[in-house]
């Protein structure tokens, strides 16, 4: 089912003239570096096509014809390969292999080609690599790129002086690069699983590439190299056999998705997630979804992801459709690394309407109080994911993780227990109840727990025991600010693991010590209303429980953040300042 949708995704974007997707028998691939050469395959000048300065340099994508699948032996691309395929020079101590490498690129085009073809610019390259190389090599040592080439061994390909094309890109050469691939080519051998048609099955897939933490030259979804996986004599992938065109269509579609600069992938945890819709009408939520999870602070626009969400759930309001069809059926792949292959970390289809519904009630099921320099987006899904990893790094959130929490916000289903426990494991050994963390352990026990007494902003009323101990805690780290100022060390910093879990091995102590604090405050008035909130916190705290389970830990948590912000609120502090105030008078 992944590959037919994959496959539904190409033929629809090929259909769009307005689309990047290379057409079948070609792929898009970023050359650096490029011979120019003059109609008689004389070595003009190297062109350089990156774009950026220093090590930012980067070179766009460009239409050539479609790549061999690269393995430990010498395989030659048509009309583009690496320095050492191309102009045969070594650049990793090893002549006899550059040797082979050289002539399987020459071999290559003179079977594709003839020795004398009938475009000129296949003419130009003919001579250039019979009779000019040798030149070129002394030309191209002395260029300023020359020792990065030898370096980086990059991609090269060729261009006539007079074009403004590359020359596969000519008129007549992709008329011949067309003809051979509509040639007579394989026979059917097989039904392709993906169309259901007759066709040749293809033994190798093309690679894909840009899934964070696989292998640099690519992986592959379908692959069996192993005796072990093979079935009733079959080899490779003939074990699932998938046609040459539908093999093709679904590796370039997932390369698109995958690219970069994509604004249908994101990485969630450890597995690189892509995104499609159905048909053309659900391309505005395919603009959305990425804002919905993963608003940039670099973007352009700021407020995309809060335009975005704004919008969400502005149609849920007036009862509107988010597209012009919500009824379609949108997709979701997860891809996780695993060597030479991919692994499928979760998989979701699902109507545009209803996955509008499920990122509503997990945006409402976030919400809560804002820091001052909190922007308005949405939190994204890497800042909740690594709230709960060591030093906030990609590399340390749990590896299934990611997937778990995305399966939960797509389908609504409750949040995972590690997410909660990730969470208070971070808060304990930073003594930081951050934004974030507060923000998903509230959702965790909305939705989980079914807790209808946390809400965005502190609740009073709320009189669980975890929740109170959260707000009392607050409450005297704010006495001990207010009479010493910033410390080296204060209460959180000392207690805040106890209190959380053991309350009753340290309320006495704080309790006893806040007394102190209060007597050194030079405000009265200021000191009469701490003592009026602590005295309200402990009214409405029934019992003190000696040990708190998790659950309750996380309402500590949240209770803890309620109190603290409150304390930041506009309103909040302008009519404590105007007690104290009149206290004092």
């Amino acid at each position: 089912m992944i590959l037919q949708a994959l496959n539904d995704y190409y033929l629809r974007k090929a259909a769009d003239p307005q689309t990047s997707l290379a057409p079948e028998g070609f792929e898009l691939k970023a050359i650096p570096f490029v011979l120019v050469l003059d109609a008689q395959g004389r070595l003009l000048h190297l062109a350089d096509r990156r774009e950026g300065s220093g090590k930012k340099k980067e070179a766009r994508g460009e239409l050539v014809p479609q790549g061999v699948k690269k393995t430990s032996g010498v395989a030659a691309n048509l009309l583009w390969d690496s320095a050492e395929y191309v102009l045969g020079v070594d650049t990793r101590g090893k002549p006899e292999r550059v040797a082979e490498q050289h002539a399987a690129f020459v071999q290559r085009f003179a079977e594709s080609f003839g020795v004398q073809p009938a475009d000129a610019g296949l003419r130009a390259v003919a001579a250039f690599l019979a009779r000019e190389l040798c030149s070129a090599r002394e030309a191209l040592a002395l260029h300023p790129a020359w020792p990065e080439i030898m370096e980086t061994n990059p991609l090269l390909t060729f261009q006539l002086a007079s074009d403004t094309v590359l020359l596969c890109q000519r008129a007549a050469v992709l008329a011949a690069l067309r003809a051979m691939d509509a040639g007579p080519g394989a026979p059917a051998d097989g039904i392709c699983l993906v169309s259901g048609e007759p066709d040749s099955i293809a033994r190798l897939h093309p690679a894909i590439k840009g899934v964070w933490g696989a292998q640099t030259s690519g992986a592959n979804i379908v692959s069996f190299n192993l005796d072990a996986f093979s079935s009733y004599g079959k080899a490779q992938s003939f074990n699932a056999p998938v046609g040459s065109r539908a093999a093709f269509a679904y590796t370039t579609a997932l390369n698109h998705l995958l690219s970069k600069g994509s604004r249908q992938r994101l990485q969630v945890g450890d597995a690189s997630t892509v995104f499609w819709a159905e048909q053309a009408s659900g391309a505005p939520f395919e603009s959305a979804f990425l804002d919905f999870l993963d608003p940039r602070r670099d973007d352009p626009d700021p407020d995309r992801g809060t335009q975005a969400v704004a919008s969400l759930y502005a149609s849920a309001r007036d009862g509107r459709p988010f597209t012009s069809d919500d009824g379609q059926r949108f997709h979701v792949l997860g891809l996780a690394p695993n060597a030479a292959r991919i692994a499928i970390r979760f998989w979701h289809v699902a109507s545009i309407h209803e996955l509008a519904g499920a990122f509503l009630q997990h945006f409402e099921d976030l919400d809560i109080d804002r820091p001052a320099y909190e922007t308005a987006a949405p939190l994204s899904l890497f800042r909740l994911l690594s709230s709960t990893a060591l030093q906030g790094k990609a590399e340390h959130i749990a590896p299934n993780l990611g997937g778990d929490v995305m399966r939960a916000i797509l389908k609504a289903l409750p949040y995972p227990e590690t997410l909660m426990q990730g969470a208070l494991r971070r808060i304990r050994a930073e003594r930081e109840v951050s934004f974030p963390r507060a923000a998903l352990l509230k959702a965790y026990l909305i939705r989980n727990c079914q807790d209808k007494e946390i809400r965005v902003s502190l609740n009073p009323e709320n009189a669980d025991p975890g929740y109170r101990l959260g707000r009392l805690f607050a409450a005297l780290e704010r006495v001990q600010e207010r009479a010493q100022g910033n410390l080296n060390a204060s209460i959180r910093d000392r207690y805040y693991g106890a209190f959380s879990t053991t309350p009753t091995t340290v309320l006495p102590m704080l309790m006893r010590l806040k007394n102190h604090h209060l007597a050194k405050l030079a405000n009265r008035g200021e000191a009469v209303n701490l003592e009026k909130l602590l005295a309200a916190i402990v009214d409405g705290l029934a019992d003190v429980p000696p040990r708190l389970s998790l659950s309750e830990q996380a309402r500590f948590a949240v209770g803890y953040y309620h109190q603290r912000q409150s304390f930041f609120n506009r309103s909040d502090a302008q009519s404590a300042d105007q007690s104290a105030t009149s206290l004092a008078e």
